[in-house]
């Protein structure tokens, strides 16, 4: 949510923001519009109250100097004040919830370094790690590899929850449990965040709070006879953690780190990624999450990147940075860099990685706030998140470029200890 403060002083600066997003659509005009109307009522439901309240006492002071007809007449004008009130109450009521609804749905400004671009298209590779693997034979696709490995089973997954869905099996369930394990351990132990176990359930306030809703209700699950909704990421949980909170002096920045179950309606186009297990319904995801001071924004949004990308490269898995196009960003992300791993198989770049920066977005939706120093006043913290990392795609892009001509697969070498020493998957 943005500071509605800064919207009114700064409307050029926001429409041209809006243009870049694409989002002429967004509703900021109209909340513009409701904050000016909102503040003209409370000035009127004010000033009625102070009336009132000058005329409750005259009335009082009328009736003991026996001045009964004054009394009754001021009396009977206090009873229309009030009515006056509440029909003006009652339309600030709607307007306030018109206000909140609108101003949910504008999205965040981009940084100014960010590319401006209509659409993916205008995207642009940063860097890049990494030799393409090259290969005497012709690779296998992960779904014909894990098939004939016994350690993907697509048709099984389906038949137990439909399209999209899938198992792992043996070794295939026993690498990304170590995937998984690794990804925290490292971040644990050298990159200095805190593991999180939150709930894979939460309510509406809380996907609120972190720009899911009302936006994209259509893309989550929901159990809408007690208010659940199944988490799309850690990050949704993880940032609420401080919702409603006034974060200590001293305490940022506060690095936290979850693995979880994701579970996403995908909307896509008939046929697209259908094959495999690239575009699912529920994947397994580490999140890491941040909140820092603004100043700091800028120079965490590096670090938590560079923290994903080492994962990478200890995997010696070829991989590319992508600064995010305006016309692609998320609604939330002020700034975003997508980590890209080349698939042999599949002869494709797989985003494993997004990298955000949200400014105060986020904090001000969910009311996390902290205080730069004792006694000072509260301010709104800046967040971050980035996925370090999300499976199965690293699981396909693994098991497509370490395959060998006999269709085994070897195992990244940081990996074997929590594969128990194994070294090939057969």
């Amino acid at each position: 949510m943005l500071d509605i403060r800064w919207m009114r002083e700064n409307r050029e600066a926001l429409a041209e923001a809006m243009r870049k997003l694409n989002a002429e659509d967004a509703p900021w005009e109209r909340a513009l519009a409701l904050d000016e109307e909102r503040r003209e009522l409370l000035t009127q439901v004010e000033a009625l109250r102070a009336e009132r309240n000058t005329g409750s006492k005259q009335v009082g002071e009328y009736f003991r100097e026996k001045r009964v007809d004054e009394a009754n007449a001021l009396k009977a004008r206090m009873s229309v004040i009030g009515d006056e009130i509440a029909a003006l109450e009652q339309r600030l009521r709607q307007v306030e919830a018109d206000f909140d609804d609108a101003m949910l749905r504008i999205p965040n400004p981009p940084e100014p370094d960010v590319p401006v671009a209509p659409d993916e298209a205008g995207n642009q590779v940063v860097s890049t790690w990494g030799a393409l693997p090259e290969f005497g034979f012709s690779p296998l696709p992960h779904w014909d590899l894990g098939e004939r490995l016994g350690i993907i089973d697509i048709e099984r997954g389906v038949k137990l929850a439909g399209t999209r869905f899938y198992l792992l099996m043996g070794a295939g369930a026993r690498l990304q449990r170590a995937l998984s394990n690794w990804f925290l351990d490292v971040h644990i132990e050298e990159h200095g965040y805190e593991e999180v176990y939150p709930p894979n359930m939460v309510r509406t306030n809380v996907m609120v709070g972190t720009g899911n809703l009302p936006k994209f209700g259509d893309v989550l699950y929901r159990d809408a006879e007690e208010d659940f909704w199944l988490i799309p990421t850690a990050e949704v949980p993880v940032t609420n953690i401080y919702r409603d909170e006034i974060i200590p002096a001293g305490k940022l920045p506060i690095n936290l780190v979850a693995s979880t179950p994701c579970f996403r309606r995908e909307k896509v186009a008939a046929g697209k990624d259908v094959r495999g297990i690239k575009r699912v319904l529920q994947f397994q995801k580490v999140e890491m999450v941040k909140f820092v001071e603004p100043h700091t924004g800028r120079d965490e949004l590096e670090t938590l990147t560079r923290n994903a990308e080492v994962l990478l490269e200890r995997l010696e898995l070829p991989y590319r940075r992508v600064a995010i196009a305006t016309g692609d960003l998320s609604f939330v992300a002020a700034i975003k860099y997508d980590l890209e791993v080349w698939a042999a198989g599949c002869g494709e770049w797989l985003e494993v990685s997004s990298c955000s920066f949200f400014r105060d977005f986020q904090a001000r939706r969910a009311n996390i706030r902290y205080r730069p120093s004792e006694g000072a006043r509260p301010e709104y913290v800046n967040t971050l998140n980035g996925s370090g990392l999300a499976l199965p795609r690293i699981i396909i892009a693994l098991l497509e470029n370490n395959q060998q001509a006999d269709g085994s697969v070897t195992v990244p070498e940081v990996l074997r200890p929590y594969m128990g020493g194994m070294t090939t998957i057969r």
